[in-house]
């Protein structure tokens, strides 16, 4: 039996790559990670069945929604949620310098930068900040740049075998991001649901009508954010997560009311969300 293929954010070395082994590892059946160069790149290998599953961030406790993922799913069609999973981060400053004062240049992902922005200010406010595809993306390098950094995991450190200058610089101790797990199946149940919606009509009380029928319903929605439509500007689309079983008649009975009320709604499923500890 061929192994089950999951997509990630690469290289070697990046968060999304943890999450993605966690969850392999959760599942008891034989997988293979393949990272991508980009997180939209990962969820179209599902989308193009060039891989099972995708393992993506979707949401920091820090920074909130990672937009890319938001924007890939809204675009790319037959893409269901699996699982969410939710793993701590632990950001270090890694670096063959030999202080701080040393550092010229620092490179990570935006979303890392925007998490450890008061130490950096703090601690490195001299240091030019290069955003990077990953957080692990500059460490193949580092080695070789002794006035440089990269900002990633303790585990990336021990992988590409290089010092940890400064640890837990991270602006908040309890940092979390949410994963989620895509693919073509949908899952049988689960205690969350997300969709995204347009509206027919920029006009008041048009969003407030879909929102109040769950209200009514008493189902809380947990994440309502909005995100440009891309074809003109004061024009949104909204993602929302549901504490629901998408499957609980109640709520395939308000999903349908809604779709009638909507200019365009993508239901991307039902799932559970667990708790993983990084290695």
């Amino acid at each position: 039996m061929s192994p089950i293929i999951i997509a990630h954010l690469g290289p070697t070395g990046t968060y999304a790559e943890t999450a993605a082994l966690a969850y392999g590892k959760s599942i008891g059946a034989e997988f293979e990670l393949i990272p991508y160069n980009t997180i939209a790149q990962a969820i179209e290998a599902v989308a193009q069945q060039a891989a099972d599953l995708a393992v993506v961030p979707v949401e920091n406790s820090i920074e909130g929604s990672v937009t890319m993922t938001l924007d890939a799913l809204w675009r790319i069609d037959g893409l269901q949620i699996q699982q969410a999973l939710v793993l701590p981060i632990e950001h270090q400053l890694i670096s063959i310098a030999q202080n701080l004062a040393e550092i010229q240049t620092v490179y990570s992902h935006p979303q890392a930068f925007s998490q450890c922005q008061e130490w950096l200010g703090k601690h490195l406010p001299q240091a030019q900040r290069v955003p990077a595809n990953s957080t692990a993306e500059i460490l193949p390098q580092l080695a070789d740049l002794s006035t440089a950094a990269g900002i990633s995991s303790p585990s990336a450190a021990a992988l590409y075998n290089l010092p940890i200058l400064a640890a837990d610089i991270g602006d908040r101790l309890e940092n979390r991001t949410r994963f989620w797990v895509l693919g073509h199946q949908p899952a049988i149940t689960g205690s969350h649901t997300s969709l995204a919606l347009s509206l027919s009509a920029n006009v008041p009380g048009a969003l407030l009508a879909v929102l109040a029928k769950f209200a009514a319903a008493q189902i809380n929605l947990s994440r309502i954010e909005s995100r440009p439509t891309k074809r003109s500007l004061g024009e949104y689309l909204f993602f929302m997560d549901l504490e629901a079983d998408g499957y609980d008649p109640q709520v395939t009975k308000i999903l349908a009311e809604i779709t009638d009320s909507v200019e365009k709604i993508k239901l991307f499923g039902s799932y559970c969300i667990a708790d993983f500890e990084a290695d």
